[in-house]
């Protein structure tokens, strides 16, 4: 099945969403735009098209903009993907929308096979309530995107393009991508990515984590640390503005240090099938710091340091939770 196929079965307590998240190199702004739709337990089901976007040139300035439809709005096509919001596109090279003062004209070339964070087990037990699959891991994304009076031919954006689905948020998280690094000493680092998400869920009337699955590309290898064991294994530690994560996949592990800047967040509310909330501040205009670990036995910590890799101001980073914070604005409620 395609990754990005829509899996909405018609009944209540459903929610999916399909996303870009990008970071333009020409002009520093991030992007986050996404497809969604909400089924809940009670009442009509709706579908809904977001666009947020920051620079950091303009720190607390970010835009957050949302328009909801009635769900016979949304008709999607698996093969070939094709999902439509009304007169916004989304296909498996591309995306187009406009509502209220934004727009966006984006296309790009699939290059890599999608990357899935939750193992084959947990989807068929059922256990995991939200199911993410990294559609393009690593694409350069072309085209113009208008929002707040302004105008943006994009130069050099490279993002990712994802789509999750289930019945409802975990209790809290933090979510990273990147797939623009460089060398310390500047050289580019094409063909390499790191996806990752840590979550806390409830259980039993507390919380329970975190589980941290890690996807990426390293020095020509894939890399899944997703297995139901290394997830829980994987040590992670994250808050509003950062997030520290370690993870393995045999004899390969990468450390991951990721900090963004408060200024460049935007907040947005999520709703849950069951009519819960879940507060979110995102940003595409993070750093992160990655290393990248080989085992090596001969020597006495086990591990030898493949390569060390930045992306300054080209990650993408989200905290969530399940109230809102003081302080911190909301873009979209």
């Amino acid at each position: 099945m395609n990754a990005n196929a829509l899996r909405w079965d018609g009944a209540p307590g459903h929610y999916e969403v399909h996303y870009l998240s990008a970071t333009d190199r020409g002009s520093g702004v991030g992007l986050w735009i996404r497809y969604t739709m909400l089924a809940p337990l009670e009442g009509d089901a709706t579908c809904s098209l977001w666009f947020m976007a920051m620079d950091p040139a303009a720190p607390g300035e970010g835009i957050g903009r949302k328009t909801s439809r009635p769900i016979g709005d949304l008709v999607a096509t698996a093969e070939p993907f094709a999902l439509r919001i009304g007169d916004a596109v989304l296909s498996d090279r591309g995306m187009t929308g406009a509502f209220d003062d934004v727009a966006w004209d984006l296309r790009w070339e699939p290059r890599l096979p999608a990357a899935e964070h939750v193992h084959p087990l947990l989807r068929r037990a059922k256990i995991a309530k939200t199911v993410l699959t990294l559609a393009h891991p690593d694409v350069v994304v072309e085209g113009t995107v208008a929002f707040a009076g302004r105008d943006l031919v994009l130069d050099g954006a490279r993002g990712g393009q994802a789509h999750l689905w289930g019945s409802k948020h975990a209790a809290r998280w933090a979510w990273a991508h990147c797939n623009d690094f460089e060398t310390l000493d500047g050289a580019p680092r094409p063909d390499t990515f790191m996806d990752g998400v840590s979550v806390f869920v409830p259980r039993l009337g507390r919380e329970i984590g975190p589980s941290s699955p890690v996807v990426g590309r390293f020095a020509g290898r894939d890399f899944r640390s997703t297995n139901p064991v290394a997830v829980i294994r994987n040590p992670s530690r994250f808050g509003l503005t950062s997030w520290r994560v370690e993870a393995c996949d045999g004899a390969r592990k990468i450390t991951a240090d990721v900090d963004a800047d408060r200024a460049s967040l935007v907040g947005v509310t999520y709703h849950d099938p069951d009519g819960e909330l879940a507060y979110c501040y995102n940003t595409e205009t993070a750093s992160m710091h990655l290393r990248v670990w080989d085992r090596d036995r001969s020597i006495k910590e086990g591990w030898r340091i493949a390569e060390e890799l930045s992306a300054p101001g080209r990650a993408h980073f989200e905290y969530a939770q399940r109230e809102p914070l003081a302080g911190v604005e909301l873009h979209v409620r």
